[in-house]
């Protein structure tokens, strides 16, 4: 587009940085917009009376919906762009929470803070936000990814108190209005100075210089199976492997995991006896905690590899819902500070190694269909967390089956991306070999 091609040249510093600081502000808004729906919970149940299975399952049925959208939002990712994207993401979350207001039936929460809402943050943050990302970044792709996704943080500080405030003072309805508002007025115009890659202006990853314009080969990094790295990855050939189911697994249980802690934190802190405003204030800062996180991981997974800093984050996560479990005996501040160091620092470093994972065993032209497809696992577990967990407590009256199988599939998630092995495919920069004198 023209206000990119534009503007990229005459900036003192590489326009990847601005495709950053871009996807930043959209992450803090889009993810704060999705994360609500747990403050948005218990007013919920208590205006209408709902199960919190039944409940909590529009969060669910919203990533479903999405997850069955996937591979043709990878492919439209490859042949349109980002900006059609996530403008279209844009357009489906406003709509969403400004008819959300509106409902009154199960089938309405399903439909706007469900499917509109959930598909609209999806179209925006972590899925659309990987599938491009990596384009922009060779040697400081982890990096570069963390600072990006660090905006999760960013926008919980600013935004989720400010929500949960206009919630007591105002009403969910109200919120709901305030978060569709926001999402059109700053992600809307951040969108149009958004492009695919740096070839698009003129540029190579990590601004090395290029004549202006020049084509230049999009795969990078320090090659150890050249046989695998020289292979066209379309989305019939990847899904004929064993590393696209490994990656499948893995990335369907992390999010398991994270979403349903994510959906039910506030509510079993709630149940657990803490106030409605000290179980908000937590959810947001395992955002804010993230901050550093996401930026320090994904800087040390471009010098120690990818795979310990997924352990890393699925280590975090597993630690979370250890405390969780603790907290039902002994409720305590220092456990509550236990989740939520494990689940910020720890567990949110995944987003930051999530695309660049995929992108370094299948990189290529067709990375947008198979990244895609891979998203239907991917967010078929975001989708599975929160229903399994809200269905667990209706029927035994507690979390911690829920919370226990959570802990189980983390290791799962863990073993799988090492399986995976996107280190025997290409080395992070730190791994490389010295080049010879």
């Amino acid at each position: 587009m023209a206000l990119a091609r534009r503007l990229a040249p005459r900036l003192p510093f590489y326009y990847g940085w601005v495709i950053v600081g871009l996807a930043f502000v959209t992450m803090a808004v889009s993810v704060s917009a999705r994360t609500a729906f747990s403050l948005l919970l218990p007013p919920l149940i208590g205006e209408f009376g709902w199960d919190r299975g039944l409940t909590a399952g529009a969060f669910s049925f919203g990533f479903l919906v999405f997850a069955l959208l996937s591979p043709y939002v990878g492919r439209a990712m490859d042949r349109h762009g980002p900006r059609a994207v996530i403008g279209t993401g844009v357009v489906v979350m406003t709509t969403g929470l400004l008819v959300a207001p509106a409902i009154t039936q199960p089938w309405q929460l399903y439909a706007t803070l469900g499917v509109l809402v959930g598909t609209g943050a999806n179209l925006m943050s972590f899925t659309a936000q990987s599938l491009y990302l990596p384009n922009w970044f060779v040697r400081r792709r982890g990096m570069a990814i963390g600072i990006a996704f660090a905006g999760v943080g960013a926008g919980a500080v600013l935004l989720l108190p400010w929500l949960q405030s206009i919630i007591l003072h105002e009403g969910w309805r109200h919120a709901c209005t305030v978060m569709g508002l926001l999402v059109l007025c700053v992600v809307g115009p951040a969108t149009l100075f958004v492009e695919r890659r740096p070839e698009e202006v003129g540029l190579r990853p990590d601004g090395a210089s290029s004549p202006s314009g020049a084509a230049t080969p999009r795969r990078g990094g320090h090659v150890v199976d050249p046989a695998w790295a020289a292979t066209d990855w379309t989305l019939r050939r990847a899904i004929r492997t064993g590393r696209f189911w490994w990656l499948a697994l893995g990335y369907g249980c992390a999010l398991f995991a994270w979403y349903a802690v994510q959906v039910h934190q506030t509510n079993y802190l709630v149940d657990l006896g803490f106030s409605p405003a000290l179980a908000a204030w937590a959810l947001g800062l395992v955002s804010v905690v993230a901050i550093p996180g996401q930026i320090g991981f994904g800087a040390l997974s471009d010098r120690i590899g990818r795979e310990w800093i997924w352990t890393a984050g699925c280590a975090g996560f597993a630690l979370c819902y250890a405390a969780l479990v603790a907290m039902e005996l002994h409720p305590s501040m220092l456990l509550l500070w236990t989740m939520v160091l494990a689940q910020g620092v720890l567990g949110y470093a995944l987003p930051s190694v999530m695309g660049p994972i995929a992108a370094e065993i299948f990189e290529g032209r067709h990375f947008g269909a198979v990244f895609g497809t891979l998203n239907v696992a991917l967010i078929g577990g975001g989708a599975a967390g929160p229903w399994v967990a809200g269905t667990i407590r209706d029927a035994t009256g507690s979390y911690r089956p829920a919370f226990l199988l959570a802990m189980a599939l983390c290791g799962v998630s863990a073993a799988s991306i090492w399986i995976a092995a996107p280190r025997k495919v290409r080395l992070v920069p730190g791994r490389r070999p010295p080049t010879p004198a």
